[in-house]
């Protein structure tokens, strides 16, 4: 690493110094990251097993799963930095492309919000709620409470539907319409719901649900 950068190691040699090395020795510990590489489908299939997966590798044990799934959790963070506190949103394309990586190892539904400012820029993004593998319940006091203190202007939604078809359902449908709503009375408009899947994505302001 330090004579070439990170660049110059493989995937299961960069897997070796997040899980540092184990009983089995250096050569065992890179064995056990090819094999955690092969058994899960690369580094795509890593980021979406749960640290209790993990262990089912041999050498891996709880310190390693969760130092492993960390290094993936925080690889996915950096991924969508450009929604930290001061930079503006101007199309669904953008939502998409910084909210993709974070959401697209899911198994779960999982609701965000992104609140901000006049100018469309962010101001911060929450996660309101988590459901299961075809819905998520989200109250309207869930998205616009933490809006009001934040001294919002307005916010745009989005979640991921793990089936990979981003197609809104009935329910994303309705649910849209009674944050459209709420936002009005509050005066915080919610400019768009972005559906997130594997396919690609639904902007329903572009279809003209807002």
């Amino acid at each position: 690493m330090l004579a070439h950068g990170p660049e110059g190691l493989s995937d299961a040699e960069l897997l070796c110094l997040v899980v540092g090395s184990s009983s089995r020795g250096s050569g065992g510990a890179l064995q056990t990251c090819r094999e955690l590489l092969t058994r899960f489908g690369g580094l795509g299939g890593l980021g979406r097993c749960p640290p209790r997966e993990l262990m089912q590798i041999r050498g891996i044990g709880p310190a390693r799963a969760c130092a492993l799934a960390a290094a993936l959790e925080l690889s996915r963070r950096l991924e969508s930095t450009v929604l930290e506190r001061g930079e503006p949103i101007t199309c669904a394309a953008e939502v998409h492309r910084r909210l993709r990586p974070r959401l697209m190892h899911r198994d779960h539904e999982v609701f965000l919000v992104l609140a901000l400012d006049a100018r469309h820029r962010v101001i911060g993004v929450r996660q309101v709620a988590q459901g299961s593998a075809t819905s998520v319940e989200v109250h309207p006091r869930e998205v616009f409470g933490p809006l009001v203190r934040e001294a919002a202007a307005a916010v745009i939604v989005a979640h991921n539907h793990p089936s990979g078809d981003p197609e809104p359902s009935e329910h994303d449908r309705q649910l849209t319409d009674r944050l459209r709503r709420a936002g009005e009375l509050l005066g915080i408009p919610l400019l768009d719901h972005v559906v997130i899947g594997a396919a690609g994505y639904v902007s329903l302001a572009e279809r003209g649900r807002l």
